[in-house]
């Protein structure tokens, strides 16, 4: 890999010589966890770490000062215990603010919103547009990465335990519907498209007509954050600061447009206190 790999015991560094913001700025670098999943974090083909995400949390800590930004490519199931351990500063890609999530770290504000997407067998055999169509067939088999908030979705949809398969990544998302394993995936829809062109997969389609899930009765829309340990208040408020400062110029969408984000997909008013209170 092309990038630096974070150093273990970040933030155990910070309790003994002060908070991670100054620890960071003093050092010049920060350590930053990343979920390997395109278009939110990946190595390009010159093995350059780069990502919605990426470019996101690159462009702020630059503007705080911090020049160098030490990532490193995980399992999405591994960004929490990562930070909780003390491996990471921050972690980010992917990742919605929940109120679940919101109980373990102490999320930025959202910085994108997203819709979820299902893709299937070459013409939709089952004839598969929502979740409750998977419900609502008990042969149907769908796979979702570990972690995601995908199966909170398909939960609240009445999917059964018994209809889900749990992987590990993107690719092995990819390959189990090819093999014929599962009749559907899903995953957010930059990912799935990135995830579908990377793959080159011929006999699998993007279901253009999904209905979005509904948890109570109301369609949900992801917002994605960067996460901090709850005690680095003075890192969280100025990351927002800039933040802040990058969707008020409208540098935020410039940022995230090569990754297949619009307009359409900016958080809005939409803020981290709401989503966690919900």
């Amino acid at each position: 890999m092309m990038f630096l790999l974070a150093a273990c015991g970040a933030n155990s560094e910070a309790d003994s010589d002060g908070s991670t913001l100054q620890r960071a700025k003093e050092e010049g670098k920060i350590t930053v966890g990343f979920a390997g999943e395109n278009p939110y974090a990946y190595e390009d083909e010159n093995g350059k770490l780069t990502g919605e995400a990426v470019e996101i949390a690159r462009t702020i800590f630059k503007e705080l000062g911090i020049e160098e930004m030490d990532g490193e490519l995980v399992k999405f199931s591994s960004l929490i215990p990562g930070l909780k351990a003390g491996k990471f500063d921050v972690i980010t890609a992917g990742m919605y603010i929940t109120p679940d999530r919101c109980k373990e770290v102490a999320f930025g504000e959202p910085e994108y919103s997203i819709g979820e997407a299902l893709a299937v067998q070459k013409g939709n055999p089952l004839n598969l547009h929502s979740y409750e169509d998977i419900a609502n067939n008990p042969d149907v088999k769908v796979a979702v990465m570990n972690g995601a908030i995908e199966i909170d979705y398909l939960k609240a949809a009445g999917v059964k335990d018994s209809q889900m398969e749990i992987v590990s990544d993107i690719p092995a998302n990819i390959s189990s519907l090819e093999s014929g394993r599962v009749d559907a995936i899903t995953m957010t829809g930059p990912t799935l498209e990135a995830a579908l062109k990377t793959a080159n997969a011929k006999n699998i389609d993007r279901v253009e007509d999904f209905k979005q899930p509904t948890v109570d009765g109301e369609s949900v829309r992801g917002y994605g954050a960067a996460a901090f340990n709850p005690s680095d208040e003075e890192l969280i408020k100025a990351y927002n600061g800039e933040l802040e400062k990058l969707k008020e110029s409208g540098e935020l969408l410039e940022i995230i447009k090569p990754f297949g984000f619009t307009e359409e997909d900016l958080p809005g008013d939409m803020t981290k206190e709401s989503l966690c209170s919900e």
